[in-house]
């Protein structure tokens, strides 16, 4: 008897804004900082590349490239992305 497996795609569990806060805030609390473009880009890909990037005002191929393993996209780009995928950033305090 074969067992059949599927890789485990996170892309597959981010279906609303409250999942994706999440996903964020645990990205931004990890020390390694390309996780948080990992994590965007985890989202983008869930949400759609192409309609992301419409709604953040960028091109496709400029989204792509700021989301690429090693990038180091500027605040504003990731700021837009952010928004477009209808989350915000915060900061809290680390001693609440």
């Amino acid at each position: 008897m074969t067992i059949k497996t599927k890789t485990f795609d996170v892309a597959d569990f981010l279906e609303d804004e409250e999942t994706i806060a999440e996903y964020l805030n645990m990205a931004l609390e990890d020390s390694n900082p390309e996780m948080l473009l990992l994590a965007v880009k985890n989202i983008a890909r869930a949400r759609g590349m192409a309609q992301l990037a419409q709604d953040a005002g960028l091109g496709r191929e400029s989204l792509y490239k700021a989301l690429s393993e090693g990038a180091k996209p500027r605040y504003d780009t990731v700021l837009k992305v952010v928004r477009a995928l209808g989350v915000k950033l915060h900061a809290a305090p680390l001693h609440a």
